[in-house]
């Protein structure tokens, strides 16, 4: 898998180019907020912006073809110089100069020169590089502590990185041993103990042991652990299984989706409600469409509007938007006609819809785009940075 791209300069135009994924992926579908440029080279700018930033917030832009980074005030502190840039994590941010990959600090620092001939991001103290044809993995010191010996490899997670010999995937210790040997047709990092792997087209998971505990089946391949469960389909309904493989909540359901905040969405018929971790239908199918609730509340669609319920079931934003995103940081996007804006969870309108493209708040701002223009706002809608062409 080709790492994603967090920023990346956009060739034949100078424009500072948005391509939002906001991730507003539910019952009802999902809506994506993107920008047309003159190029093939669109990436993605993440709603996670600031995930794991340290010392401080930065936030990515473009300019002239180049990448670099603001803070919250909207000062430019990394002057846009990169060919390509990534978000910070573990401390450091992989960019990109030329056709070689390295790392700079937070102030701007080259501390490990680009040299590489691709990276991933630093997690757990470690990077995945690629020399030549193969993969191996360096330290913050930029030295290469698992010689590059690979044919693909991934960031580590719980003490464990999947890595690619020939066709088939494995896993790796810190030490560069393998411990799960290579026979899976994919692999995926663990979280909360467990990595989905594939077989053929078929996705199932196993433990840190290399035990299958959830059989590969072409249905698991869009359905995720979250809060301990997984959405389970056996013959033609959907129930949870727990990280034992075993059935916890029984397949009735028509069609079921990811735990979040304690309750997941379930359908049945044409119809979209919640159920807990016991399998209780606590908000009855009655909607059109649905998605999972974040800071307490949930979008949820009667006829072709979107509002918001709480974890009652009652509706607390009537359905009157085109379309809405999740709530982060106490504001939800929502979109009326073709423009952009924001509400508070009174479903108050408080920043007025005028953006072309807009995408959630992090760390008290956000990305939005207006005609050919990208910039930032902050909560009170303010711009605090916006591109030239």
């Amino acid at each position: 898998m080709t790492p994603i791209l967090f920023f990346s300069k956009l060739k034949h135009t100078s424009v500072f180019i948005f391509l939002l994924i906001l991730g507003w992926n539910g019952a009802f579908g999902q809506l994506s907020m993107q920008a047309s440029a003159t190029t093939n080279k669109q990436q993605v700018i993440s709603s996670t912006v600031a995930k794991n930033i340290a010392p401080k917030t930065l936030f990515p832009i473009v300019q002239n073809d180049k990448c670099g980074f603001i803070d919250k005030t909207g000062q430019v502190v990394i002057k846009p110089m990169f060919d390509s840039a990534w978000e910070f994590q573990d401390g450091l941010i992989r960019i990109q100069v030329g056709s070689k990959y390295g790392y700079i600090d937070s102030s701007g620092q080259v501390v490990i020169k680009p040299k590489f001939d691709d990276a991933w991001n630093f997690n757990e103290e470690l990077a995945a590089i690629k020399i030549g044809k193969k993969w191996g993995f360096i330290n913050k010191l930029g030295q290469v502590v698992i010689k590059p010996k690979f044919d693909g490899a991934r960031e580590f997670h719980e003490g464990l990185a999947p890595i690619q010999l020939g066709s088939k995937w494995g896993y790796i210790n810190k030490s560069g041993q393998i411990v799960i040997k290579p026979t899976f047709d994919n692999a995926f990092f663990f979280s909360e103990g467990l990595a989905q792997i594939y077989v053929g087209r078929n996705a199932g998971y196993i433990n840190k042991l290399g035990k299958i505990v959830i059989k590969p089946t072409f249905d698991n391949s869009l359905k995720f652990f979250k809060e301990g469960l997984i959405a389970t389909k056996i013959g033609k309904k959907y129930g949870y299984s727990n990280k034992l493989g075993k059935i916890v909540i029984e397949p009735t359901f028509d069609d079921a989706l990811d735990f979040s905040e304690g309750l997941a969405q379930i359908k049945v018929g044409s119809k979209w409600g919640y159920v807990n971790k016991l399998g209780q239908i606590v908000i009855k199918p009655t909607f059109n469409g649905s998605h999972s609730f974040f800071e307490g509340l949930a979008q949820i669609y009667v006829g072709s509007k979107v509002g918001y319920i709480n974890k009652l079931g009652q509706i607390v934003i009537k359905p009157t938007f085109d379309n809405a995103s999740d709530f982060k940081e106490g504001l939800a996007i929502i979109q009326v006609g073709s423009k952009s804006g924001y509400i508070n969870k009174l479903g108050q309108i408080v920043i007025k819809p005028t953006f072309d493209n807009a995408s959630d708040f992090n760390e008290g701002l956000a990305p939005i785009y207006v005609g050919r223009n990208a910039g930032y706002i902050d909560k009170t809608g303010r711009v605090v940075w916006s591109s030239t062409i």
